[in-house]
């Protein structure tokens, strides 16, 4: 009985996780391709498709193409994120500091959609 109990809630939570994964991720892609569009970069549908998006990104901070490999090496991604998202946040016309907030955990859930529809 606890065996059976214990599935269906474990069901139910990884359920629900995946499914605020998606509505994160929807909103993600959503606000990058807003920052797209308003920074005219084109390809704004690169926002919707995984890794790719992070080329969108490079290119809306207007950084060299080897920016998009810095993603891949541990530690020092979290560097390049922070300094991809101030070039970002400065193409928007917001300050460049909200590009350091990429890296605190909540705050990264907010940075996104200001720096779209702020």
């Amino acid at each position: 009985m606890w065996c059976a109990v214990s599935t269906l809630v474990g069901g139910m939570f990884h359920g629900a996780s995946f499914l605020v994964w998606i509505i994160i991720y929807v909103y993600w892609a959503l606000a990058l391709a807003a920052i797209a569009k308003k920074t005219g970069t084109p390809d704004e549908w690169m926002a919707w498709v995984p890794i790719v998006n992070m080329w969108l990104l490079v290119q809306i901070a207007q950084k060299e193409a080897w920016w998009f490999v810095l993603f891949f090496i541990p530690i020092v991604n979290l560097v390049a994120s922070v300094i991809i998202m101030m070039a970002v946040a400065e193409r928007v016309g917001k300050p460049s500091w909200w590009g350091v907030l990429i890296i605190v955990p909540v705050a990264q859930l907010v940075v996104p959609g200001y720096l779209a529809w702020g």
